[in-house]
């Protein structure tokens, strides 16, 4: 997998991990549950950009900030849901 450079935009009640490969924007959005979980709700990856894992980084990278924040993740997106099924090492974040 590429790495790809991702920021992370916070704010009061959501917010989103974003990245721009190419000129395309790629974004995974989610709301904020209370302190303690987070829910991704929307993963958008141009057509321009599938295959190249993307949409997984941007997955894999909400995991990681979830673990360092000792937070759990409901994953309302079919495709962040899916990724976190595929990689097993990522379901101990689940709520």
């Amino acid at each position: 997998m590429d790495a790809f450079d991702i920021r992370k935009e916070d704010g009061e009640t959501g917010g989103r991990y974003v990245t721009v490969v190419d000129g395309h924007e790629a974004e995974m959005t989610y709301s904020k549950a209370g302190t303690s979980r987070i829910i991704i709700d929307h993963t958008g990856v141009p057509k321009a950009l599938g295959g190249r894992g993307v949409g997984v980084a941007l997955v894999q990278r909400a995991v990681e900030d979830a673990r360092a924040a000792g937070l759990k993740i409901i994953p309302l997106c079919p495709f962040a849901k899916a990724q976190i099924e595929k990689h097993k090492e990522w379901q101990d974040i689940l709520a």
